[in-house]
């Protein structure tokens, strides 16, 4: 179920009060009953550029000012994206971000680790938006980080390998925003990767507007629900 919850005042670095009640939660996952020795998973999910990754990193940013460096870390699965030549080879590339486009049996199988292996170091991919590719290795998992914060557009699809990593995760928070933020957003992404205005559009229109379709389906199985309209960096929101 959902719970939009009351928001709470924003702290000192002007986050908003749906941030700082985000923080608020996560805190509460990682402390409360349950929590126990073992590693929690906090799942983000919600459609193209409705602020998951900027809520992540705030929310891993948080944690460890609280709680004591690298507490909380970050494993986006944009980093689980086929490069640019398996799309061309799959004749993929028109409908990059869509589910078929993730190597999402990759992404379980490192979800599946970081549960379970609490004596070595993890690395975990990312997404360069100005290289368009996913790189290796950008993020740190160290053995002493409680708390994982994965986000991405399709961890509530009820299908597997996805709900093989659904069962995986402490909660589920569905991330939005009002179309027209999400909309801006895109355009201002896509612009800055290099593509022309009327490019950028037809993309949004004929591409990130069906994921996002699809993403919303999908709302109704998340825990709680986190909006990000006036997030700072609102820009930069995947």
């Amino acid at each position: 179920m959902h719970d939009e919850g009351t928001p709470t005042t924003a702290s000192a670095t002007e986050q908003s009060d749906a941030a700082a009640l985000a923080v608020t939660r996560a805190l509460a996952l990682l402390r409360g009953p349950g929590s126990g020795t073992g590693r929690t998973v906090l799942g983000l999910v919600g459609p193209p550029a409705a602020g998951k990754s900027t809520l992540a990193r705030l929310l891993v940013d948080e944690i460890n000012r609280h709680e004591g460096p690298d507490t909380a870390a970050y494993l986006p699965l944009d980093g689980f994206h086929l490069s640019n030549a398996q799309l061309d080879r799959l004749g993929l590339r028109p409908r990059k971000g869509a589910p078929e486009t993730f190597d999402a049996l990759g992404y379980l199988a490192l979800l599946e680790r970081v549960t379970a292996d609490r004596f070595h170091e993890i690395y975990a991919p990312d997404f360069d938006r100005t290289l368009d590719e996913p790189i290796a290795a950008r993020h740190l998992i160290r053995p002493h980080t409680r708390l994982i914060v994965t986000e991405g557009n399709y961890l509530a699809t009820p299908a597997t390998p996805w709900t093989d990593a659904r069962a995986l995760l402490r909660e589920l928070w569905y991330v939005d925003a009002g179309e027209r933020v999400r909309d801006a957003r895109l355009l201002a992404r896509h612009t800055a990767g290099g593509q022309d205005e009327a490019s950028a559009r037809h993309r949004i229109d004929t591409n990130d507007r069906p994921n996002a379709a699809q993403v919303e389906t999908t709302r109704t199985a998340c825990d709680w629900v986190v909006r990000t309209d006036e997030f700072a960096s609102a820009s930069r929101s995947a």
